[in-house]
């Protein structure tokens, strides 16, 4: 299995609240990068962060059904996976390409749970893109960040959950947009993730930047910053890579 982890994939953006398909994004040759790996007319499959949020996972895979093409990938088609098919997990090790949404954190993780996804990754052998909430549930031990009103606040939010061991990286995504945000009066960055990073490194990666794993070598591409015991220290910049695990 090759795996890219992103922190944002492109494929959409919303005009006046819909979204619309555009082409995948190139920083740091991200796209270049998933063209090395593609097979033509893959069949692909999304495991969708908010298995009921029925709206939002139509408009993502409609979105992505026209942004493969639009980026020069081609497929036979595309499907998605939430819970009013979940049976269809079955035909997993079938794909070509396996697609892990962004969304939630813990409610994409549980829903992988349920999937037994973690032990089906085991016989797929294609390409897995993970963007956002799918490239932190990749982790072993998964970092869920604080992100909607009264969780950082709440004493029993649980933040750091199981996941599909497919790296020991914590990823932290959209550093850029969210390294002056606020949640429950408490700084996101400051106040929250740099306290968890005592507990386990935190990696930091800015829309553009991604990791790709394959055959244990794992290797970052674009501005990315590591977080370690309170500490947030830039180790890669836009146009570099370098290897995580040396």
């Amino acid at each position: 299995m090759k795996i890219i982890m992103t922190s944002s994939l492109g494929g959409s953006f919303k005009v006046n609240g819909v979204r619309v398909p555009s082409v995948f994004l190139k920083d740091n040759g991200l796209l270049d990068k998933i063209r090395e790996s593609w097979v033509e007319n893959s069949k692909v499959m999304i495991i969708c962060a908010s298995p009921d949020d029925y709206e939002k996972n139509d408009s993502v895979c409609g979105c992505m059904e026209k942004a493969f093409p639009m980026s020069g990938l081609s497929i036979s088609y595309i499907d998605k996976c939430d819970d009013r098919n979940e049976k269809i997990i079955e035909k997993l090790s079938e794909m070509d390409v396996v697609l892990l949404a962004g969304g939630h954190v813990p409610t994409q993780n549980i829903f992988m749970e349920k999937l037994k996804l973690k032990e089906r990754l085991k016989s797929f052998n294609g390409l897995l893109i993970a963007w956002s909430a799918g490239s932190m549930n990749c982790a072993c031990r998964v970092y869920v960040a604080p992100e909607l009103s009264g969780e950082a606040s709440d004493p029993d939010f649980i933040r750091w959950m199981p996941g599909l061991g497919l790296t020991e990286t914590n990823i932290f995504p959209h550093y850029q947009a969210l390294k002056e945000d606020v949640l429950d009066g408490l700084r996101v960055m400051e106040d929250i993730t740099y306290a968890d990073s005592y507990v386990h490194e935190i990696l930091a990666l800015n829309d553009g930047s991604y990791i790709t794993a394959e055959d244990g070598t794992e290797t970052l591409y674009g501005e990315a910053y590591r977080i370690k015991d309170g500490v947030a220290e830039q180790i890669c910049k836009n146009g570099e890579a370098i290897l995580l695990n040396k």
